[in-house]
């Protein structure tokens, strides 16, 4: 699998455009807004985008995807339905953020833990990562060593929890019981910033390496 990230929105959010190499055909992730510039770099990839996916509800993650799935004609697939209820306010959180266009999603499949979701020849692990909000999911592509987790990993940082229906413990045992096991050689593009591995978080997030103890 080969990727690009866009970031997108004033809040610099790490759309991500996945595609397998032998077909052309490609997915993207979090399309949260600017979506011209989405669309111009699947156009230079050469690559045909056929869903859209979402980790979680939050507006500059998901504002773009219901143009965007009109645009294409293509699903949108995620996140957990335990975000309906972000997806369903999406106007009022465009309102509150400054980000223009958003409107309420309607996923054509809600996903779950062990789902899987695929585009050419790559298929994507789906997996359950509650606490940033209730249904936030993250991908994984095993072969590729690479992991899709929107906010709730970043380079040195974890995701906030203080919104509604957040978490903090339950995202503390997401990224431990279910990002670790993926493995230290694990690659992971955030919502935000840098992309980093998990040995690297282990060994120095200050949130969730392993000298922190809860």
């Amino acid at each position: 699998m080969q990727y690009r990230i866009v970031p997108v929105t004033p809040f610099r959010q790490n759309c991500s455009l996945l595609w397998c190499p032998d077909s052309g055909r490609a997915a993207v992730v979090d399309p949260g807004g600017d979506l011209d510039r989405i669309l111009a770099a699947a156009d230079d990839a050469g690559v045909e985008i056929e869903r859209i996916l979402l980790t979680h509800g939050h507006v500059d993650h998901a504002g773009g995807a219901g143009e965007l799935a009109d645009r294409l004609a293509v699903p949108i697939e995620g996140p957990h339905v335990e975000d309906q209820f972000l997806l369903d306010r999406m106007a009022k959180q465009a309102e509150r953020t400054g980000l223009a266009g958003a409107r309420p999603v309607s996923p054509d499949r809600w996903l779950s833990e062990g789902d899987q979701v695929g585009f050419g020849e790559v298929s994507l692990s789906v997996l359950h990562c509650p606490g940033h909000t209730p249904g936030h999911l993250v991908f994984h592509h095993a072969p590729s060593k690479l992991a899709v987790v929107g906010d709730v990993l970043f380079r040195g940082s974890v995701g906030r929890c203080d919104g509604p229906k957040g978490d903090h413990m339950e995202l503390i045992n997401s990224i431990r019981g279910k990002l670790w096991p993926l493995g230290d050689d694990t690659a992971f593009i955030p919502g935000h910033g840098d992309m980093s591995t998990f040995a690297f978080e282990r060994a120095a997030n200050a949130f969730v390496s392993d000298f922190v103890e809860y």
